[in-house]
């Protein structure tokens, strides 16, 4: 019992402390991206059909596309509004509930869980191929993974301080 006592002291962390703040921060930047994917999905079924700041593609809206073309279109961003709400669920819960219990692990995978997602999809918006509001279309993954990143560095701060 008394070594049970001991480990939740050391692992309770101060509201206000640097991983606390940070821990909040990864989550709430993992918040913010299940808000993108869900924002991704419902603009699937009750938009444009297609993506924030995207309103054509070659000048053609969805609905001047071929049939079954807007539809694997659909069906794409559908998956992807999934795996980015898993990856905002993913983040947010090792944030809050291991990055401040102090396990580094969560913390890394944490890290590991973003930066994959956003290594993965960033790059190809730089390419051209189709037209896009720059500031709606990645505006809000930028401020999230900026949010992110203060997060990450303060989390880290306070992995290694005492309780």
């Amino acid at each position: 019992m008394s070594t049970e006592h001991t480990r939740q002291q050391e692992t309770q962390v101060g509201v206000g402390s640097s991983l606390w703040t940070g821990s909040l921060l990864m989550a709430l930047a993992g918040v913010a991206f299940i808000g993108y994917g869900i924002v991704f999905l419902v603009m699937n079924f009750f938009g444009s059909g297609l993506e924030l700041g995207v309103s054509h593609l070659g000048g053609l809206t969805l609905a001047e596309l071929d049939p079954t073309v807007a539809f694997y279109i659909s069906h794409l961003h559908v998956a992807v509004s999934g795996f980015i709400i898993s990856t905002g669920i993913a983040v947010a819960a090792l944030s809050w509930f291991g990055v401040r219990q102090r396990l580094r692990w969560a913390w890394a995978t944490a890290i590991v869980v973003a930066v994959t997602g956003l290594a993965i999809a960033l790059p190809m918006h730089y390419m051209g191929g189709f037209a896009h509001d720059w500031l709606t279309h990645l505006g809000p993954i930028y401020l999230a993974t900026i949010v992110f990143v203060v997060g990450v560095v303060l989390a880290y701060k306070g992995l290694d301080a005492t309780a």
